[in-house]
């Protein structure tokens, strides 16, 4: 389930609304354009129908062929000009439409890029996906199309009102009895399918996020025979969204059929009285012809309307969804005046630090740790105890809830963003590469490599003979987040990709993890290399990696218990030693110490 809620629609509804309206004023001249356009065409399809009164009337009874001739060449005229404005409201609307619609999108996208890690794990990507995509799409189709349609039949049924009064307003006031009736009809439609349309796109959005998660972990999914649950899932989430899909249907379909029963009933009623009133002489036979001929012009405003109903509710409840999460406040926030460090010596300070993801649930409790420039730490514990947490923050992934973390005596919150982490080189224990060449993912981040920087970092991180064994070279794509690699060969490129830069700061999470004993020994020789000079942090959980570290960090339950050296942490008999002797399975430490 994901965890954005389903807003307060009514409380919601207005400032949707104003909102859709802000992202307008850029584009206000070509849409004033538009409108106009718009009015023009609407007020020229409704002037046919005057025309044939005059047909029946002056024409066709007193048998004036002059007139015949001018409403000829008038109705031809007519259309023309109406062709004309069709065209430039077509092309106006959905410039300004489209353009609209890639402001929001590219809005969406670079909220979502800085949204912080705590709400990206909580919720489903699939769900965020689906509202960037599917929500977007719908909402495009309200921009683009609901909106002209509105604007379109809203001048033509004003338009038609304003003739039927002219030309027989007893007929014409008997018509408006029943238009409040449709208006009710569609008022009420207009709720539910507000309602409705939130529905749909959410019961959408899980089935994305369905298909989303199953395709990601599909070696997951085959290495437990488990294809059948994931389909018997994904079904019915399917079933789920048919049925709102269905509900949605229902509404419109009863609306239509309403609407068209009330219109339907009122054209009866005014044929029966109008015919009534050509009889008694009180009308002519073409006033009555073009009063039926505007009734059926203003059948089809109403009708329409009540699809345009459908589709406002549908991109207003779209809309709501994203804005739900353009309103997702970034806890990581750059600073009003960031302070630039060109250069930095790789000094790091954590200061009585205290981190939860969740309400006074601490990950790290009262961390205080200084790191002199140039030192090699190794940070151990066992799984949960907060190390992957402490050096996600130092390059700003979050903030701490307590204390402050520093770099060279600045807070990093005082630093600029983009320029902190610029200086920071990261190698995660799950590597995800992008789609492109081995040379693109190597310079990742990092456009002024040159080749020669490529190839060097490739020979630190152990990978350079095997992309030097393939056709293409470092030219060879890797496909999909990289799966055409193995995870040791994805683990060095993420290694290569980190130092291409030449951090000051350079931080491995388990960057060895997938590596064989061999490859291991050969990556720790080429990263002691690329550690000369930087600050490294590692985080490691095999303690044969880290016994060379300058200072070894022992963390546990979200607390430094034990710093030192590998002899010295050893010989204090504690939480290290007792880690190391499991793993590497020595004898207990007072064996070797005895």
């Amino acid at each position: 389930m994901s965890s954005i809620k389903k807003p307060n629609l009514r409380k919601a509804q207005r400032s949707t609304y104003l909102r859709l309206i802000s992202y307008l004023k850029p584009y206000v001249g070509r849409l004033f354009a538009a409108m106009a356009c718009m009015a023009i065409s609407s007020i020229l399809a409704v002037l046919p129908p005057w025309l044939l009164k005059n047909i029946v009337d002056d024409v066709l009874i007193q048998k004036n062929l002059l007139m015949l001739n001018f409403l000829a060449l008038g109705i031809i005229g007519i259309y023309l000009c109406k062709a004309l404005f069709s065209y430039g409201q077509t092309y106006l609307m959905n410039w300004v439409g489209q353009r609209v619609i890639m402001d929001i999108r590219v809005q969406l996208y670079d909220h979502m890029q800085k949204m912080s890690f705590r709400y990206l794990y909580k919720s489903r990507i699939g769900d965020l996906i689906s509202r960037m995509t599917n929500d977007v799409m719908i909402l495009q189709n309200l921009v683009t199309n609901v909106v002209v349609d509105l604007v379109v039949q809203s001048i033509t049924f004003v338009a038609v009102v304003i003739f039927l009064l002219a030309l027989n307003w007893r007929l014409a006031l008997l018509t408006f009895i029943v238009l409040p009736l449709t208006g009710y009809v569609l008022n009420v439609a207009s709720k539910k399918l507000r309602s409705v349309g939130y529905r749909i796109q959410e019961e959408l959005g899980r089935v994305v996020s369905i298909a989303q998660e199953a395709l990601s972990a599909v070696r997951i999914v085959r290495s437990f025979a488990t294809e059948d649950e994931e389909l018997d899932k994904f079904k019915d989430q399917n079933k789920s969204n048919f049925r709102a899909l269905m509900h949605g249907i229902q509404i419109h379909a009863v609306l239509e059929g309403a609407v068209e029963v009330i219109l339907i009933g009122a054209l009866a009623l005014i044929l029966w009285v109008g015919g009534r009133e050509v009889v008694g002489g009180r009308s002519t036979p073409g006033e009555l012809i073009a009063f039926i001929g505007y009734l059926g012009l203003l059948v089809q405003p109403v009708r329409v309307l009540s699809k345009v109903v459908s589709g406002v509710q549908r991109g207003l409840a779209a809309a709501d969804r994203i804005f739900e999460v353009l309103n997702i406040t970034t806890e990581v926030c750059p600073p009003r005046s960031p302070v630039i460090l060109k250069r930095i010596k790789g000094m790091i300070d954590f200061e009585d630090v205290y981190f939860a993801y969740e309400d006074e649930l601490w990950i790290l409790k009262g961390i205080t740790l200084h790191i002199e420039p140039g030192e090699k730490i190794a940070i151990v514990g066992q799984t949960g105890a907060g190390k992957s947490t402490l050096v996600d923050l130092i390059p700003r992934f979050y903030d701490p809830d307590r204390g402050r973390v520093k770099i060279d005596g600045y807070d990093v919150r005082q630093l600029d963003l983009k320029t902190l982490r610029r200086h920071i080189g990261i190698v995660p224990q799950d590597p995800v590469l992008l789609k492109g060449s081995i040379a693109y993912n190597i310079a990742y981040g990092c456009p002024w490599a040159s080749h020669e920087d490529i190839v060097r970092v490739a020979e630190q991180a152990g990978i350079l003979d095997f992309v030097k064994s393939l056709p293409n070279g470092f030219d060879t794509e890797i496909g999909e987040r990289g799966l055409t690699l193995s995870g040791g060969q994805r683990q060095r490129i993420a290694i290569a990709r980190a130092i291409v830069r030449n951090p000051r700061i350079l931080i491995m999470d388990e960057a060895t993890s997938s590596l064989d004993a061999a490859m291991e020994r050969h990556i720790q020789e080429s990263m002691q290399k690329a550690a000369e000079g930087r600050t490294s942090l590692i985080i490691a959980h095999r303690l044969s990696t880290v016994r060379n570290a300058d200072r070894i960090v022992v963390l546990d339950q979200g607390e430094i218990v034990e710093e030192g050296d590998h002899e010295a942490l050893l010989k204090s008999k504690g939480l290290y030693a007792k880690l190391y002797s499991l793993q590497v399975g020595e004898k207990s430490p007072s064996a070797i110490n005895g």
